[in-house]
């Protein structure tokens, strides 16, 4: 068994245990020795981190056999067009190539916390929420993919991975889990 950690990264933490600034590293909100990151989240990005204390599970987490999808609420600048969302579905082209074909969709804003600081906003230029599921893990991906298509990405969200998500954490709140070591028995259906 694999024991796990659901945290909801604040904006402007780092993945990492330590800082020359505590408040800005995952030492400053989890406090149990022996987790570390199963993958990462930029600092200026926010939403669920998984840690575990088992270096098989971590291992299996970001090794690209289990192509764990991660799914993305994104405030994008402007209104976002029919031809960006399907090019987003399509896969795009960066400068480290093409992206696998996505899962995307407009949506309305989601029931979240205020940000702090809160994102710069334009008085003549709106903004919309999207949906983005990626089942890889290329560095600042969504942010690259959106500005490809024309839309910058202006807040950054990751809601779940795999069969994991918020479920209702705020910022700095953690949730422990204990599941099965092997990746294809923790796939099987565990939710929250």
């Amino acid at each position: 068994m694999a024991d796990i950690i659901l945290f909801n990264k604040p904006f402007n933490v780092l993945s990492q245990f330590t800082h020359d600034v505590p408040e800005q590293a995952l030492g400053h909100y989890i406090r149990l020795p022996g987790y570390y990151a199963a993958g990462r989240l930029d600092k200026d990005s926010e939403g669920l981190l998984l840690l575990t204390s088992s270096g098989k599970f971590q291992h299996q987490v970001s090794h690209p056999k289990f192509k764990l999808p991660k799914t993305y609420w994104a405030q994008v600048e402007g209104d976002i067009s029919d031809q960006a969302i399907s090019q987003l579905k399509s896969g795009v082209l960066l400068k480290d190539g093409k992206t696998r074909p996505a899962s995307a969709r407009r949506i309305s804003e989601p029931e979240i916390w205020e940000r702090y600081p809160p994102i710069r906003e334009r008085k003549y230029i709106p903004t919309t929420w999207i949906e983005l599921t990626i089942s890889e893990g290329k560095n600042r991906q969504v942010r690259r993919m959106t500005a490809a298509v024309g839309f910058p990405t202006l807040r950054l969200i990751r809601a779940s991975i795999g069969p994991w998500d918020l479920g209702g954490l705020q910022p700095g709140e953690y949730r422990q889990l204990t599941v099965p070591d092997d990746m294809a028995a923790a796939m099987s259906g565990i939710r929250r």
